[in-house]
């Protein structure tokens, strides 16, 4: 059976490396990834960074412009350095001008995201829950009274709403035991970031079917998901280095190259890819580590063996 029928696959969308990326590559790589079957594009949020970052909403929006059917996701939004009230209406819009294509990741960051925006570090939980209430309370409601310990409104309206009803799906991310807990509460998948380590990401799977159960929700239903930095080559050892390369410029942590990074001939990428899949995986965003429009025709080859 082909990996493409036993996990879905998706992409990243060129937005973030070291060095300024062509609104040409954005395009064709968007195009092709839905051409060659690819489910989804995806993008992360980086606003403060040393690489070269797109806004993830704008440059999806741009994605939605070119594409017709691809599903178009960002993971993740670091959401309670943002008002809820602005990611509401850019996702509803997003989801509004795609057609019903927008899947919305959040998650809580990094401490120096919060420095950067001047937000406080502390009550950043009570912030994300609260945000994702009243997120909700928008898509979904006409009129919106919301009073927490953080966000309060009154009388609002957000007459846009999705076109996905009751709303876009909402994905988590993190990888703390807590974390797993508020995705399975909150969200309709969790997502493993980049620079998780495969070890870690089964160990996530496994607390998350756990938490699944106890909750009573259908596993089915709910995307179990991972970034995975990857480079297809003949040459595999061509094929590390340029793993090792983004690891070490956008990362900063070359390390990660053998822990996190899927990489080599097809054989062996389709290998370590399928061995993620029998973790749990039911969802792959491969990140290609250079030569973006050369790799997602060569991880589309890779998809169909």
């Amino acid at each position: 059976m082909a990996l493409k029928d036993k996990v879905a696959l998706g992409t990243l969308l060129p937005h973030r490396a070291a060095e300024p990326i062509s609104m040409d590559i954005v395009r064709t790589v968007a195009q092709r990834a839905e051409a060659l079957g690819f489910k989804d594009i995806w993008v992360t949020e980086n606003t403060v960074d040393h690489a070269y970052s797109f806004d993830p909403m704008v440059v999806l929006t741009y994605a939605a412009a070119v594409t017709t059917t691809i599903r178009l996701g960002v993971a993740v939004v670091v959401l309670p350095t943002h008002s809820p009230l602005h990611v509401a209406l850019q996702t509803a819009s997003l989801d509004y001008v795609s057609g019903g294509r927008a899947i919305l990741g959040v998650g809580l960051g990094r401490d120096q995201e919060y420095h950067d925006f001047q937000v406080p570090v502390e009550r950043r939980v009570r912030r994300f829950r609260e945000a994702i209430e009243l997120m909700k309370a928008l898509w979904t409601q006409e009129v919106v009274d919301y009073s927490g310990e953080i966000y309060h409104v009154q009388d609002a309206k957000m007459a846009l709403k999705p076109v996905q009803k009751p709303h876009p799906p909402l994905w988590l991310g993190g990888g703390h035991p807590n974390a797993l807990k508020r995705a399975v509460r909150h969200g309709n998948g969790w997502m493993g970031g980049g620079a998780q380590s495969n070890e870690s990401f089964g160990k996530c799977v496994a607390l998350l079917k756990e938490e699944l159960e106890k909750a009573g929700r259908d596993p089915v239903t709910f995307a179990i998901s991972k970034r995975v930095v990857t480079m297809v080559d003949e040459d595999p050892q061509m094929a590390r280095s340029q793993v090792n390369r983004w690891f070490t410029e956008v990362y900063r942590n070359p390390d990660l190259t053998n822990t996190a990074g899927v990489y080599g001939t097809p054989e062996q990428v389709r290998e370590k890819l399928e061995q993620l899949h029998e973790m749990g995986a039911t969802h792959l965003v491969l990140n290609s580590a250079s030569d973006y429009v050369t790799q997602v025709e060569a991880l589309a080859e890779v998809a169909s063996r």
